[in-house]
């Protein structure tokens, strides 16, 4: 089999024009510096026992952003009971 080499979650694109969902959602969160320090280290070493700390890092960063989601949603369901 010749092409390129699957990479990631990307492995299905159909067309580079595409835009990944997942990529999408990441970048939203702002958590993609992470999420491609996992990426990097997945494709040079091949082994999740040796990326731990990028992927600890990005699971931190996911944990705040949730955090940070939470708290906005909780405040908007109080301003929406106030009005109420």
């Amino acid at each position: 089999m010749s092409g390129p080499s699957p990479q990631g979650h990307n492995w299905n694109r159909k067309s580079e024009e595409e835009e990944d969902p997942l990529d999408q959602m990441i970048l939203r969160t702002g958590c993609s510096t992470f999420h491609y320090a996992v990426q990097e280290c997945m494709a040079e070493h091949q082994d999740w026992r040796k990326c731990q700390q990028q992927v600890q890092a990005f699971k931190d960063c996911m944990k705040e952003h949730q955090k940070q989601r939470m708290e906005e949603l909780q405040q908007r369901q109080r301003l929406a009971q106030a009005k109420s």
